[in-house]
């Protein structure tokens, strides 16, 4: 009979061990920033994907702060970046 107990016992720790390993999100995924898609804000060529026309994906844009290439950058500061050309957009551009 005790052996019974102990497995039952051991069974019950290890589920419970799984379920917090299954269901928790990784830490690091967890201290992430929120990100979004700023227009018009990349050197030339260090754009993240996209670029439109004449660009195929990351570092692919042929000028610098080309209105349809964007950058990662942190959820809400997009508009608040400045270049030689203008504010930073959630939207493409004409540049």
């Amino acid at each position: 009979m005790q052996n019974r107990s102990i497995a039952a016992l051991a069974g019950a720790v290890l589920s419970g061990a799984l379920a917090g390993v299954i269901t928790a999100p990784p830490a690091a995924a967890a201290d992430k920033p929120a990100m979004e898609k700023c227009y018009g804000v990349a050197k030339a060529g260090y754009n993240d994907c996209a670029a439109g026309p004449g660009t195929s994906c990351a570092g692919t844009s042929a000028r610098d702060y080309q209105g349809n290439a964007w950058k990662l950058v942190k959820k809400g500061t997009c508009t608040s970046i400045r270049t030689p050309v203008g504010a930073g957009s959630l939207t493409p551009v004409e540049r």
